[in-house]
């Protein structure tokens, strides 16, 4: 009865509440009103969780920390913490490349006739702007292309040969099918020079039409052509897709460094990580690029004299005076060693980060660099890792030292360049091809306003700060479009930076 008279009170309670709040109820037994209300309690829970966990994933892209004074971050790598960068991607321990651009179907033609290219510049520009671009020639017009021969005569001297620097017999078994490829031209047209070969710089900048219209008619009257210069001779935009696809394969595929490299690449790379994550930093503060840009900021007066003089040196140079302030000001000059320490502790790095320098001599040798290694003292190059033995064979090779430099940049945890040439170009669309690795492009005319604002303490560090990282939320190599000007190609984006057509999990462009 007790039971009874507790059920008859709870009803009476519940029909006074319904009429107070003016609504239409019906009465439940007590046992369905607990599981109900067990329920509601339940699923409150859930959603609060549910909250607070997005509050903890989106928060770091919501809202930027801010660092009071120019401390070291308490994070040991900002993309390992509580990142303020979005973490568009999972960083890969591995070097082994994805899936290749589809191979083009095989095909069996008859050659048009033999293709010479003579290949200028470092290593990155020898790589892409020649190598892969010419085998893309090669492969539109039918002809058979002769094993490029590289620059030996340019600032860098360096006497290497393709084979030198490349397996020779990858390169051409990776192509068979595709490309006729062989290592030399054949006796009878060196004998018969004069009336066969025909050399010439290709146009720049240009289009399968121009290839197609104005180059392969000349194989009716020549055998060999040869291209003394092949810099910049493709177009970055509005080719067929898949002439866009074999420039990749080319690249990411059939160019594959000599064993002796790969070896010492990777024995490079085992010691950074045995270490801990390290920072690829393409330090572009070196005497060439100081000379032929003009950019001599933080440079002495004896300095700045020195420069110009080999500037003068060189007469294949043209530019020979410079405003180097002005030029600075528009941001066309490298980053300092002392810039580029403030940057990377406004981004989020502290004197726990250890930081390969990717590149070669620091002009101004150490005491350029005292600034940079008091912030980041886990500073180190390829001389701190490897012994004499090791870079013996490599000594006055620039370009075979630069491999092992490009090896350790795609696989470091994040890559950054002081200045975006072609270094700085080719590793971050590599970086894109293997997943899109965080490379951080750096926005050099902001950053320069940025710096002086705040030397002339009109920013504070705070301030700084927050303008740094505001500037290269986007900069981190995402998935996105190349810009394209029409008739302004050096004004575009350039394609091996981004070569979209060839990216699992691109955007879509047009």
């Amino acid at each position: 009865m007790e039971g009874v008279g507790a059920a008859d009170s709870e009803r009476r309670w519940l029909q006074q509440r319904c009429r107070l709040s003016g609504r239409r109820c019906q009465c439940r037994p007590s046992g369905v009103l607990w599981l109900q209300a067990w329920f509601t309690r339940v699923c409150s829970c859930v959603i609060v969780w549910a909250c607070v966990a997005q509050l903890f994933a989106l928060g770091p892209i919501w809202f930027s920390p801010r660092i009071s004074a120019p401390a070291p971050s308490t994070s040991r790598f900002f993309f390992f913490g509580n990142s303020w960068f979005p973490n568009f991607s999972l960083r890969s321990d591995s070097l082994h490349l994805p899936a290749p651009p589809s191979r083009l179907p095989s095909r069996t033609y008859r050659s048009n006739g033999y293709l010479q290219v003579s290949c200028n510049g470092g290593l990155n520009q020898m790589l892409l702007l020649c190598i892969c671009d010419m085998v893309t020639v090669a492969y539109l017009l039918n002809l058979t292309l002769v094993i490029p021969e590289l620059d030996k005569t340019s600032f860098w001297a360096d006497p290497s040969d393709f084979d030198d620097i490349f397996d020779v017999r990858h390169f051409i078994d990776s192509l068979r099918g595709e490309v006729h490829i062989t290592q030399r031209l054949p006796k009878r047209f060196s004998r018969e020079a004069s009336n066969n070969i025909l050399t010439m710089p290709p146009k720049s900048w240009s289009d399968e039409k121009y290839y197609l219209h104005q180059i392969l008619p000349l194989f009716k009257k020549f055998k060999v052509i040869r291209f003394n210069k092949t810099d910049a001779r493709l177009a970055n935009n509005g080719l067929p897709v898949e002439l866009q696809k074999l420039r990749c394969r080319v690249n990411y595929q059939a160019l594959k460094f000599t064993p002796q490299i790969e070896a010492l690449g990777k024995k490079l790379i085992d010691s950074l990580r045995g270490r801990g994550a390290f920072l690829a930093l393409h330090l572009r503060y070196e005497m060439d690029m100081l000379s032929f840009s003009g950019c001599t900021h933080g440079c002495s007066k004896e300095e700045a004299e020195e420069l110009k003089r080999m500037r003068y040196a060189h007469r294949w140079w043209k530019e020979k005076e410079i405003d180097s302030a002005d030029k600075r000001l528009k941001g066309l000059c490298p980053l300092t060693p002392e810039e580029t320490s403030l940057i990377l502790q406004a981004l989020g790095f502290d004197s726990s980060t250890q930081i390969y320098i990717a590149s070669g001599e620091t002009y101004g040798s150490a005491r350029r660099l005292s600034a940079l290694r008091a912030a980041f003292p886990r500073l180190v190059r390829k001389e701190m890792l490897l012994g004499r033995e090791d870079l013996k064979q490599f000594q006055n090779h620039s370009s075979q030292m630069a491999a092992l430099d490009y090896m350790v940049s795609i696989a470091s945890d994040v890559f950054i360049p002081t200045f975006n040439g072609n270094m700085a170009k080719v590793v971050e669309g590599h970086r894109r091809y293997l997943g899109f690795r965080k490379s951080i492009i750096l926005d050099r005319k902001k950053l320069v306003e940025l710096l002086d604002m705040y030397e002339n303490k009109t920013l504070t560090w705070d301030g700084f700060v927050s303008a740094v990282r505001l500037a290269h939320e986007r900069t981190l190599g995402q998935p996105a479009c190349r810009k394209v000007v029409l008739d302004k190609p050096k004004e575009e984006d350039f394609f091996y930076a981004n070569p979209h057509e060839c990216l699992k999990n691109a955007i879509e462009c047009r």
